[in-house]
């Protein structure tokens, strides 16, 4: 017979002290070690960066689906569930633009409707980022516009490479993790026997002598400024040359040219003022067909570009040289992944500017 009054029954597992098992103390919180997931995806923009980012991650891309209806709009699905997962999403901004960025938004916002635990959206070449401020009345701070939409869809960090001005860093409240292409050419440069004395590093403006000075430590090499005049957007006039060239090899060095004819320009500008020969370096090359024709018809010694935006094999000239940025930001999305320092990939020398 049950004597009235409460009977206490325990849950499997959870049995009270003096019933054989130990017992189990009382927290404020439940101690739980879910598995960590990276799931890296790609947009339209660039597949063959993406296909060897996950290649150097030793990861298989995940299944999204990307498609453009008849009226334009773009239409973007998941096929693999992003629960709680870790997730990269590769998106540059090379043309059409605006199409590519609207993709890179409509990736984000179905992740984060998908409750991935951390977006990051990786944008080798970070699209407006010319546009970084009012140089004329009425005109709009574009690259901040971006900036705001990237957060406004749900991402969580930034990954991008060798911005135009250091100031975009400061239109995100979300980290952003600035890579560069520099330790690249440093490195192909040096192998191509092309540092030390009789080298200059020379920055194609004012805006980027800062770069140029620590560039040219990495190659022990001498620095020189060029000083120009901008005719229109992509129309300059080199006016001045400061600095020791004649008869040294120069290395032209910037961070994104659209028709070459600038570089061009200050090759000549170089020639003439006697450098033996003339190197460029550029990480983003957004070229056009012309504009490749251009470049490979330069007086120059050769042309070191990055893929950070895709370069048609078939009509790249034979004196352009890509190198590949995909184990350097398969790396960085590594140590993104597992919360260790990303700076450490360089030895804290990724701030340029």
């Amino acid at each position: 017979m049950v004597e009235s009054g409460t009977i206490e029954q325990a849950l499997p597992g959870l049995e009270i002290a003096g019933s054989g098992t130990a017992p189990m103390s009382v927290g404020r919180a439940i101690p739980h070690t879910p598995k960590k997931r990276l799931m890296l995806f790609a947009g339209r923009s660039h597949p063959a960066l993406a296909r060897r980012m996950a290649d150097s991650l030793n990861v298989a891309l995940g299944e999204v689906e990307l498609e453009t209806f008849p009226n334009g709009e773009t239409y973007c699905r998941f096929h693999d569930s992003i629960r709680g997962a870790d997730v990269f999403l590769v998106q540059t901004g090379c043309d059409p633009v605006d199409r590519n960025l609207m993709e890179l938004l409509l990736m984000i916002q179905a992740a984060k409707l998908a409750s991935a635990k951390r977006i990051t959206a990786v944008i080798p070449w970070f699209p407006y980022s010319r546009q970084d401020r009012k140089a004329k009345p009425r005109e709009p701070i574009s690259a901040r516009l971006v900036a705001d939409m990237l957060q406004l869809a749900g991402a969580d960090r930034v990954l991008t490479m060798d911005l135009h001005a250091g100031q975009i860093q400061g239109f995100f409240t979300i980290p952003v993790d600035h890579m560069t292409a520099q330790q690249l050419f440093a490195r192909h440069f040096r192998d191509l026997g092309v540092y030390g004395d009789g080298v200059v590093s020379v920055a194609p403006d004012a805006g980027r002598a800062k770069v140029a000075v620590r560039f040219a430590e990495m190659l022990e090499a001498d620095f020189a400024v060029m000083h120009k005049t901008r005719l229109s957007h992509d129309q300059v006039a080199i006016t001045e040359v400061a600095g020791r060239v004649r008869d040294k090899i120069c290395i032209v060095g910037d961070d994104v040219t659209t028709t070459g004819s600038t570089l061009i320009q200050g090759a000549q500008a170089l020639k003439e003022h006697g450098a033996s020969d003339v190197w460029l370096s550029v990480t983003h090359a957004l070229l056009s067909e012309n504009g490749l024709a251009e470049l490979g018809a330069a007086d120059v010694a050769g042309i070191v570009v990055t893929d950070t935006v895709p370069i048609d094999a078939l009509k790249k000239p034979d004196n352009i040289t890509v190198l590949t940025v995909a184990p350097l930001l398969a790396e960085t999305i590594m140590n993104v992944f597992s919360d260790d320092s990303v700076s450490a990939i360089f030895g804290g020398e990724n701030q340029l500017f």
